[in-house]
């Protein structure tokens, strides 16, 4: 399942002959640390938008600049054996910028999918999205769960050891 992580170098080929194709891609971007319901909707309704979806995924370094020192959860290696194993994903790669904005500019896909978290109006992305003409699509179902509530359900619940 590996065989899914890509560098960008292999990544731009493999987008620009399914583009040259006529097909669709769809770019979605996220930490992925805890996956949960929400992520598997998020995916399956990113891949639901076209022929091809690839997940850039943040690494351990730019996850702790985002989410701070106590994570990742589990570090990008797990991350990734995780999401190869969904079938919606198609291809995948570690990234360390805080935002896509880069990845959007190497591969532009025809698609950027952010989940519901976000409006098409809040995406971080947007301006560089609208300046390449990718299609901003909201992705998943609505946001009822978040790795960090998960984090903090488990901490209310088991917050002592003895518990466990």
């Amino acid at each position: 399942m590996m065989e899914k992580v890509k560098t960008l170098t292999e990544l731009k080929k493999i987008v620009a002959d399914i583009r040259s194709a006529g097909k669709r891609v769809v770019f979605v971007n996220g930490c992925f640390d805890m996956l949960h319901g929400g992520h598997i909707s998020y995916l399956q309704s990113a891949k639901a938008q076209g022929d091809m979806l690839v997940v850039g995924v943040n690494s351990d370094v730019s996850m702790k600049k985002i989410k701070g020192d106590k994570r990742p959860i589990y570090p990008e290696q797990e991350r990734l054996e995780l999401l190869a194993a969904i079938q919606y994903v198609d291809y995948m790669m570690l990234f360390d910028e805080e935002s896509c904005d880069h990845l959007l500019r190497e591969l532009h896909p025809d698609v950027h999918a952010k989940g519901t978290d976000y409006t098409r109006e809040t995406v971080p992305e947007r301006a560089t999205s609208q300046e390449l003409g990718i299609e901003v699509f909201i992705a998943g179902a609505p946001k009822e769960n978040a790795t960090k509530d998960i984090i903090q359900l488990i901490l209310q619940r088991y917050g002592s050891r003895d518990r466990l």
